[in-house]
């Protein structure tokens, strides 16, 4: 009763039960340790989608991509869980995306309105992916446009295209390194 106690004035409270749902079932209000005792363990991230979870006609997406060059425009069709369609690596998208999947969560969320991104071009290539996945309906479009929408289209590959923005440019042998080749350039000889 030392729980009964600490509540001071509103220990008179401290019998009161709750029914709880529609059955009755009743549980104490109680401040004591019991409340506790359990501990409660966070993931980091909900489950992956199961297999058996999806819906029985499987899932399927169709990818158009524009203005991204190296004949890498035109429009794929994806059908995963077996994977198959007229993409050039249907194995690789669609496991990209089952990558991407979590219970409670979109794969091709849309970057949120308040998020701060970096001021860089990615290029004009777009895509539009429509279809059903995880027996949710999809119909999201991508651009290359500032720094999270290059970071959300490159998380989609090989579903969408890999495209220049992600590769290291190394310079040529013995010139120096690309911000001092301006100043190299002009500085007189020795």
């Amino acid at each position: 009763m030392s729980q009964v106690t600490r509540l001071g004035r509103f220990s008179r409270f401290a019998p009161l039960l709750v029914a709880v749902g529609s059955v009755g079932a009743v549980v104490p209000l109680s401040a004591g340790p019991a409340a506790a005792a359990a501990p409660v363990t966070l993931s980091p991230a909900p489950p992956p989608v199961r297999d058996e979870d999806r819906p029985a006609g499987g899932d399927h997406l169709t990818v158009t991509v524009r203005n991204a060059g190296d004949g890498a425009d035109g429009t794929y069709e994806v059908d995963c869980h077996p994977s198959r369609g007229s993409h050039p690596d249907a194995g690789g998208a669609c496991a990209v995306v089952d990558r991407n999947t979590r219970w409670g969560t979109d794969a091709f969320a849309p970057v949120p309105k308040d998020s701060v991104c970096t001021m860089q071009y990615g290029g004009p290539a777009t895509a539009h992916v429509t279809g059903t996945w995880a027996g949710r309906p999809v119909d999201t479009r991508f651009d290359r446009s500032n720094g999270c929408q290059i970071g959300r289209w490159d998380r989609l590959v090989p579903l969408l295209p890999r495209l220049g923005s992600s590769e290291v440019l190394k310079p040529q042998a013995g010139s120096p390194p690309a911000p001092l080749r301006r100043f190299v350039a002009d500085a007189p000889a020795p």
